[in-house]
């Protein structure tokens, strides 16, 4: 009674899109597309993944090749579905849009399984309560200064210990003037982080580095091209910062490259890129043979539970644009997450904000 019978898939909107703008992207949407299956015994799972505005027609087409294919399998048979999807898609290449399917399948067979068991994702892969350190992500290029310091501010008076401000604008003087309002405005308290979303060339982010130096950064995401290996190399040996970097990421090759060159010092994987919970924990087992900690991309309340089965959990990126559309939030306490304990991931997504695709 364990097996797949139906899958859904619906689209949900953020109460809180709004445009906004980082290095390389401009952004209309706040818009998410979910997964859900229904097992014979009546047990429904949920799974999501964040879309934006991006591709509608290539999300939908890519669903609805896997939505007969899923029917049929035990609940628990992750590995086995993971394995003969890749083998589907194997003529069109791994990575892309059917990996964020296959990914977000997975994450609600998970759902599925736990509600199953009635027991929570962490418990069941071994984890234990307790909490994870946050910090607030944001800070857009698009934002005025008032904007950005009253979102930092605003993150401050929350608990947060760490905040996270976009990087990559025109000039390198504008992202140092950006980054000092932040810093005058929080105090020396709080951790600040750069992000340039890969929007810098290898020059341009050599000398934000150096000129940050100062203001004291915690690390810098994604400075470069993300497959421009010699480049994080060749930073991480120019200058003090840490370097973080891994959401762009398909698979663990460019991990085990960053390791090798020794140019790595925080690995982030996005859940949905990389290939669902599965090889989420392959990839942090991997970083921790290497005494590289974890700090995933953007998808906390899949994260926060996560972290909590990993020897080297750093922390989690906090953004609250599905808080309003869900019905059970995540507890976040004095910059720290708490894992929900409810039985699969602890939350689902409500109807009403919910749009059959």
């Amino acid at each position: 009674m364990s097996k797949i019978k139906d899958v859904r898939f619906y689209k949900a909107v953020s109460t809180q899109t709004m445009n906004i703008s980082d290095s390389t992207h401009d952004i209309s949407e706040i818009g998410f597309v979910i997964v859900e299956l229904e097992l014979e015994n009546g047990v429904v799972g949920q799974g999501y993944l964040l879309s934006f505005h991006y591709n509608p027609q290539a999300i939908r087409g890519a669903l609805a090749d896997f939505r007969d294919f899923v029917k049929g399998y035990e609940v628990h048979e992750m590995v086995k579905l993971s394995e003969d999807i890749s083998r589907e898609m194997e003529y069109f290449g791994h990575d892309g849009i059917n990996k964020w399917v296959l990914a977000t399948i997975n994450i609600a067979m998970w759902d599925a399984w736990g509600k199953m068991l009635d027991q929570p994702i962490w418990k069941l892969l071994g984890g234990s309560y307790r909490h994870i350190p946050v910090y607030g992500s944001g800070g857009w290029l698009s934002y005025s200064d008032q904007e950005l310091i009253d979102e930092v501010k605003n993150y401050k008076s929350r608990g947060f210990k760490a905040v996270k401000i976009k990087v990559g604008s025109p000039s390198v003087e504008k992202d140092i003037e950006r980054l000092k309002k932040v810093r005058e405005a929080v105090g020396n308290d709080i951790n600040i982080m750069m992000d340039a979303n890969q929007g810098m060339d290898l020059p341009s982010a050599l000398k934000l580095s150096l000129k940050a130096a100062d203001i004291d950064i915690f690390w810098f995401e994604e400075p470069i091209v993300h497959t421009d290996f010699a480049g994080y190399e060749l930073l991480r040996h120019k200058t003090n910062i840490s370097l973080a970097m891994g959401e762009r990421e398909y698979s663990m090759e460019p991990l085990k490259e960053l390791i090798r060159r020794n140019a790595l010092d925080l690995w982030q994987p996005d859940i949905v890129r990389i290939g669902g919970v599965d090889e989420w924990r392959k990839s942090a087992l991997i970083a921790n043979a290497y005494n590289v900690p974890v700090l995933p991309h953007y998808y906390k309340d899949y994260d926060i539970p996560l972290l909590t089965t990993v020897d080297n959990a750093y922390g989690a990126e906090s953004f609250d644009w599905i808080d309003g559309i869900i019905d059970n939030t995540i507890e976040v306490r004095n910059g720290m997450a708490y894992p929900r304990t409810g039985a699969g991931w602890g939350f689902k997504f409500l109807h009403e904000h919910m749009e059959e695709i």
